[in-house]
């Protein structure tokens, strides 16, 4: 998160338009969509390693 801010707080409000059109350029609006569902679907995976990771590292303490 603290990268996001950032990155986000180094670039002006141009920059972000700018690379928005060039990502819309590049994959088009129709596969935007798909794209972001495929990222939400391995952000999901990877918290629920990350918890399951959690769960095992407190049994093994117990």
């Amino acid at each position: 998160m603290i990268l996001i801010n950032f990155i986000l707080g180094a670039m002006g409000p141009w920059q972000v338009v700018l690379i928005i059109a060039a990502i819309l350029l590049l994959f088009g609006g129709r596969k935007i969509p798909e794209l972001m569902k495929g990222l939400g679907g391995g952000i999901k995976e990877f918290k629920k390693a990350s918890k399951e990771d959690d769960t095992e590292d407190q049994e093994e303490e117990n």
